[in-house]
């Protein structure tokens, strides 16, 4: 046993250097954007009292935190396995603002089971939420605000998919139907199981049914809004639509496609939802939309919307510079030495000081330059060409 200590949990890793600096870098980059646009910056807890932590949110959350009992008080505890509904606590209960409050937030989180393949069980997520304003604006401005972050990440989405979870809430309203049966057209609208809907469906009204089984098909382009007004109810559906059409045309330079069977989180959202897709991911690289009725459990129903992403993901993909060269210097009491590296330091150089009886091992570090003694002063010159593979492998 003592020989596999070094050994983590599966879907747990370390970051080392450099992918933890490349990770650091984007956060600071980002965070400066949101801070830039107006968003407060908070730090909710790692942890909480279960109860405040999957208040108002979807069964599948409390699937995914991990729990234990408090020493203290005896009460149940859950590590977050999404900060989201900790920032609509902080609005609701902390905050208590009466007009628009604009927070972000970025924080690992843990998840009790990978979401896929590869998957890690501790992203690092970030993210971006607008409390206070029902109207469309608000959503104008978190999507717009999203494709920001992936253009600053030097990403270009391949395509920004919006749904209205409105439209299947509306669609099921009238059927009288229990929880579970609820649930099972959920999973077959999901995995767009026609036959399986086909059958979950034979005791609605035809109106409700024929508009559920047409939902899987309408995906694609801005053409899928002309066809779901020809094949969706107007008074269980217009409003939605509208609602998704007034998006799409504030933001005609995006790349907008519609998915109106996409319903992740519908217990969850109420309003307009959307994902983001780019083609080096097999995934949605980052999801967001409405969620008014969060905050009633935390004393306050605000107005919602946001966005968030696994910030390792981001990195993964960007391609963004992955490490600063540094300046090698050697170990010398020199005063003159250590005022340049001083003054080195302080332009943003990073000044590597090389201590005695290491001279071997140079190719773990990445060192490009170097300060050397010329006539009298120190100066930088370009070093020899030296492998760095040690310090330059991806451990995200």
């Amino acid at each position: 046993m003592s020989a596999n200590r070094w050994l983590l949990p599966d879907a747990i890793e370390d970051v080392l250097p450099p992918a933890a600096a490349r990770i650091e870098s984007l956060r600071r980059l980002l965070l400066d954007m949101f801070q830039r646009h107006g968003y407060k910056y908070i730090m909710p807890p790692l942890l909480e009292y279960m109860e405040s932590l999957v208040t108002g949110s979807s069964h599948d959350l409390d699937l995914r935190t991990f729990k234990l009992v408090d020493q203290i008080s005896g009460r149940m505890l859950g590590i977050r396995a999404d900060i989201t509904p900790q920032v609509a606590r902080i609005d609701a209960h902390l905050l208590n603002r009466r007009g628009v409050a604009r927070l972000c937030y970025c924080g690992s989180v843990l998840h009790t089971l990978p979401a896929g393949f590869n998957a890690t069980r501790e992203p690092l997520q970030i993210g971006a939420e607008i409390y206070g304003h029902q109207g469309i604006e608000a959503d104008i401005e978190i999507v717009s605000l999203l494709n920001e972050v992936l253009q600053l990440s030097s990403l270009d989405a391949t395509r920004i998919d919006l749904g209205h979870v409105d439209i299947f809430h509306a669609l099921l309203r009238d059927a009288g139907l229990n929880a579970a049966a609820e649930q099972a057209i959920f999973s077959a609208l999901q995995a767009k199981d026609i036959p399986a809907l086909r059958d979950l469906t034979q005791c609605m009204n035809e109106s409700s049914r024929a508009a559920l089984l047409a939902l899987p098909e309408l995906y694609g382009g801005r053409e899928v809004l002309d066809r779901a007004r020809k094949l969706l109810p107007p008074k269980k559906a217009g409003h939605a639509l509208d609602e998704l059409q007034q998006l799409a045309d504030a933001l005609p330079a995006l790349p907008i496609g519609f998915d109106l069977a996409d319903l992740r989180g519908y217990d969850y959202h109420n309003g307009i939802v959307f994902a983001a897709y780019h083609a080096n991911s097999s995934g949605a690289i980052a999801l967001g939309g409405r969620y008014d009725k969060i905050g009633k459990d935390y004393g306050q129903a605000r107005p919602a919307t946001g966005f968030s992403m696994d910030l390792r993901i981001i990195t993964q993909l960007s391609p963004l510079e992955q490490e600063q060269s540094a300046i090698l210097a050697p170990w010398n009491r020199d005063e003159q030495l250590n005022r340049e590296v001083i003054r080195l330091r302080e332009q943003g150089e990073i000044v590597w000081r090389q201590l005695p009886g290491h001279e071997d091992s140079l190719g773990e570090i990445n060192c490009d330059r170097q300060l050397v003694l010329r006539d009298g002063r120190w100066v930088v010159e370009a070093m020899n060409s030296t492998s760095n593979a040690h310090g330059r492998q991806r451990h995200i």
